[in-house]
């Protein structure tokens, strides 16, 4: 698929001197705006009422967003390594604003249909398009921390709900002067469908704005000091590359799969119903002890937690190896959910901490993942390899909130279920970590007949000889 010249990657190879450390801001304009995905709980309850529907229904357009990343990232991966991050930003931009539009109409008309196609299958394009358009290119800038890289990436969609979520709130409260942000108040669906307009062209500003100032690095750059051949001495990383058709098929690619799979769906069940769940853990007599702001705020916290994740584990990554980091975000989300389940319910604090220490490692196995992807099937096709395995984040996207979502249907209704009708998913989060924990211990290094001809090291940043040098 041919794309304008002016989005062309040869268009954005750097010159010489060009500093590496202005590309992560250009990664963070895309993934601080598809970072809003977060952010859908703080009007979930007002799109229930809106439409007359139920917390399932809604909830599914949160699914339909997350399996379109899934699959959009997998179908687009090799292209948007062919034809670098600019097109892909790009396109990215023109998805995701379009979802925010049509889903506006959606409300307006009270049409739900339109507001699974609009923010459910346009927007869950532009996100999987998004969400990996900088990867592979970070990786090619700091081939020395690969996972230093990806969390500057990654921790910016995890934080995107942390602007959306109090922004979100206060525009709503603008258009719904009616809608205070106390308990017992939902805004408006119509504030809800100026919300989604107002939000599209912020966020196409600064998605353009990240799209025209990313640059990949010339073929033959590697960084200062650095030697390809220092990687080797890590346990589990190569220096050999395994092209995107074959890494699908080693039983490493599906063994992560499956590590990811349950990470994120463990995750999601929560940041998909934040803001309810912590007002329905603390509910007594009809009514909750927290305020519809504070549970917006809370939904903040966790973006905080997520952001800073992704990029605090990630670069812990690079000093312990991604195998053992993966064993505790699963061994250590296991007590945690247990936790949860538990003693969640008998103080705030105790509810706060352990839901943001899960985040942290949800936000943390996804930022890890390219790095653990780079190091088991280097670098040749690493965006390819990353978007089809990002098709176990569709099949999370379906199955977490499905999981909280049908249980808390069955148990009651919104602004009435409280922390015991929360309990029966919990522990179906801790039956799923404990086989992604079991998966990751059966890792192991790529055989050799997976790798490819020596001659394809040649596209890679990390094994070319060096012509020029960046700081």
């Amino acid at each position: 698929m041919a794309v304008p010249s002016f989005l062309a990657r040869e268009r954005i190879v750097a010159r010489p001197g060009f500093n590496r450390w202005l590309i992560p801001p250009a990664a963070l304009a895309v993934h601080l705006c598809i970072g809003q995905a977060y952010a859908t709980s703080v009007y979930k309850t007002a799109l229930v009422e809106h439409f007359d529907s139920s917390l399932t229904s809604i909830g599914i357009i949160f699914s339909i967003a997350i399996v379109m990343l899934g699959l959009s990232a997998a179908v687009f991966g090799t292209w948007v390594d062919k034809n670098g991050p600019r097109a892909a930003m790009f396109t990215s931009a023109v998805f995701w604003v379009s979802g925010f539009l049509v889903g506006s109409l959606g409300i307006y008309t009270e049409q739900l249909w339109l507001l699974y196609f609009g923010y459910g299958v346009l927007g869950g394009i532009g996100l999987g398009i998004g969400y990996i358009s900088p990867v592979s290119t970070l990786i090619k800038w700091f081939p020395d921390r690969p996972g230093l890289a990806t969390g500057m990436a990654i921790m910016g969609f995890g934080g995107g709900a942390l602007i959306a979520s109090p922004l979100s709130r206060q525009l709503m409260n603008f258009y719904d002067p009616g809608y205070d942000g106390t308990a017992g108040t939902v805004p408006s669906g119509n504030s809800v469908a100026l919300l989604f307009l107002t939000l599209a062209v912020v966020y196409l500003v600064f998605m353009m704005f990240g799209a025209f100032i990313i640059r990949v690095p010339a073929a033959d750059w590697r960084p200062d000091g650095f030697d390809p051949a220092s990687v080797k001495s890590k346990s589990l990383v190569t220096t050999e590359n395994v092209s995107a058709n074959n890494a699908i098929k080693t039983p490493q690619f599906w063994l992560l799969w499956t590590v990811l799979f349950c990470n994120v769906t463990a995750g999601i069940g929560i940041l998909e119903q934040a803001a309810p769940m912590i007002q329905d853990f603390f509910r007594e007599n009809g009514g909750s002890a927290v305020a519809a702001a504070t549970a917006a705020g809370f939904v903040g916290l966790l973006s905080l937690f997520n952001m800073g994740g992704r990029f605090v584990w990630s670069s812990t990554s690079d000093y312990i190896g991604r195998k053992p980091i993966y064993m505790v975000y699963l061994g250590v989300g296991i007590v945690l959910y247990v936790i949860l389940a538990t003693l969640g319910s008998t103080a705030t604090w105790i509810f706060v901490i352990t839901a943001a220490i899960i985040i942290s490692f949800y936000g943390g196995g996804f930022a890890t993942v390219p790095a653990y992807l780079r190091d088991l099937f280097g670098t040749y096709q690493v965006g390819a390899i990353h978007g089809r395995l990002l098709t176990a984040w569709a099949a999370a996207g379906v199955a977490g909130p499905l999981i909280v979502n049908g249980v808390l249907d069955s148990r009651g209704t919104p602004g009435e279920l409280v922390a015991g009708d929360y309990r029966p998913a919990l522990f179906i989060m801790v039956g799923l970590l404990a086989v992604g924990f079991i998966a990751n211990l059966l890792i192991k290094p790529v055989a050799e007949k997976w790798w490819e001809p020596k001659t394809t090291d040649a596209p890679t940043a990390a094994a070319a000889p060096e012509r020029s040098t960046v700081r």
